[in-house]
């Protein structure tokens, strides 16, 4: 079967083929046809099997060759770099056509984007903030809107974007063209889907003989501990035959920690997480998209549709909050066709959390066993070369003084270029004290992170302590003298 075969027309199927796209997956084949007569879709499919293709194929094509100017199709997603990477999909496939595609995301300057919309963009594809934030402002005009589509739709319809997602719907026509997309879509968000489209089709394409993973992921969980997490990640990065690879944090503290300790150990990684710019955020995808750096460590920001078709490896880091959020995890890894490994790993307070989880998906691994960086079962599981390390060059860091992430900026560490700093081992000569102010520190002993990143100093043992009475006495003798 081919594009061609589905309808579509010669210049969009020229177009795919200059990037090799020629035949379609099982969710294109049952997607397109039936969205080309008008149809409402509910499109479920598992991730990296592209859906996207699914609703903009016929999306393009319905608009025409040569669509009148102004916002005819409107596609939603959650995330900036998912609406980055749809956009750039939809350029590609009406290369050949005159139709225009703008891309409104939070974090980047309004003017290039309202200067796409005022030049006449017939696609309009964003996130909900700032799509609605631009109709506001009277930039964009969404009432002549023929076909929306809500990408990664079971969290569109999510408590937390559920209020904007209405707006929008309330902002376009109700004679529309509704097509939602997901790889998960529980039964409480296809009855709520069905709210805002007219007779939907739901369309599920997974093979009978599949579990709720892909089958060509390898799942490899282990019960690690937390002191040895880091090493264990140095040694898979080892592993035979290892791409590019995903690790997945649960904060954004922790991947700018994880990350900052895969550079140090000698790996080519970069952080992908809310709190860094939406520049900085572009330059590390696009960094690991090409291949500059081959390692990305990231929060659940890159867990839904970031398609980067060479990943070989996914490692949770911490364990997902629940099935959904591994599967969409897992998905970065085993794409078009290709192969994956998925390691997670399973603290010991998560333990009930995983058995949910592997509950759900029906994985069949129900105790995770247990593993450290020297198991001889991790390096039989993922191909590690027996006696590889979690370290490829010395650190940087003399004598294990690392820099903390969550101190504020210009105190990292406390060091401040010395080794002792004020207050250290260089203080007139003292000797070093756990917990000195402006000693290195290491982040447990004797301080208490605060809200916002700041860092208490401890002093002496942590606490303000009085002196001895006599010792009160004499220096208030003193003073009086004095």
């Amino acid at each position: 079967m081919t594009f061609a075969s589905l309808g579509i027309d010669k210049d969009i199927v020229e177009a795919l083929e200059t990037k090799g796209i020629t035949t379609p997956f099982p969710i294109q084949q049952e997607a397109i046809p039936l969205a080309l007569t008008g149809q409402d879709i509910i499109g479920q499919a598992k991730t990296g099997t592209g859906k996207t293709f699914g609703f903009g194929l016929p999306l393009i094509q319905s608009l025409g060759f040569e669509p009148t100017l102004g916002a005819k199709a409107l596609v939603v997603v959650p995330t900036r770099e998912l609406a980055i990477q749809v956009a750039e999909d939809l350029v590609l496939a009406c290369s050949n056509r005159p139709t225009k595609v703008a891309t409104l995301v939070g974090g980047s300057a309004y003017e290039g984007q309202i200067s796409d919309i005022e030049a006449g963009a017939q696609i309009i594809v964003g996130t909900p903030g700032r799509i609605i934030d631009l109709s506001k402002q009277k930039k964009l005009d969404l009432s002549h809107i023929r076909f929306m589509v809500l990408d990664e739709a079971d969290e569109m319809l999510d408590l937390g974007f559920l209020p904007d997602v209405e707006r929008l719907f309330a902002y376009t026509p109700a004679d529309r063209q509704t097509m939602l997309f997901s790889a998960t879509m529980p039964g409480s968000i296809v009855s709520l889907a069905r709210k805002y489209q007219n007779r939907p089709v739901h369309i599920r394409v997974n093979d009978p003989d599949e579990g709720h993973t892909k089958a060509d992921i390898k799942q490899v969980v282990y019960r690690a501990h937390n002191m040895d997490k880091d090493e264990v990640v140095g040694r898979i990065l080892q592993a035979e035959g290892r791409g590019k690879t995903v690790i997945f944090c649960k904060t954004k503290r922790q991947a700018a920690k994880v990350s900052e300790e895969m550079i140090d150990r000698g790996f080519n990684a970069s952080a992908l997480h809310g709190d860094m710019s939406q520049e900085a955020r572009e330059r590390s995808m696009a960094a690991f998209r090409s291949g500059k750096k081959d390692i990305l460590v990231a929060t659940e920001v890159a867990a839904r549709g970031i398609d980067v078709d060479d990943v070989t490896h996914v490692i949770n880091y911490t364990i997902p909050e629940d099935e959904k959020a591994y599967l969409h995890r897992t998905g970065r890894t085993g794409r078009a066709g290709r192969t994956g490994i998925a390691v997670t790993f399973v603290d010991w307070e998560d333990l009930t959390r995983w058995k949910n989880i592997n509950q759900m998906l029906e994985l069949g691994i129900e105790e995770p066993v247990e593993t450290y960086s020297s198991s001889k079962h991790l390096f039989e599981d993922l191909g590690i070369p027996a006696g590889t390390k979690g370290r490829i060059k010395a650190s940087a860091w003399p004598d294990g003084i690392r820099p903390r992430t969550d101190d504020a900026p210009g105190r990292q560490g406390g060091n401040r270029g010395g080794s002792g700093g004020r207050g250290g081992s260089a203080n007139r000569g003292a000797a070093p004290r756990d917990g000195a102010r402006g000693g290195a520190r290491d982040g447990a002993a004797k301080s208490a992170p605060r809200e916002g990143g700041h860092t208490k100093p401890a002093h002496g043992d942590g606490e303000h302590k009085r002196p001895p009475v006599d010792r009160q006495r004499r220096r208030t003798r003193g003073g009086s003298q004095s």
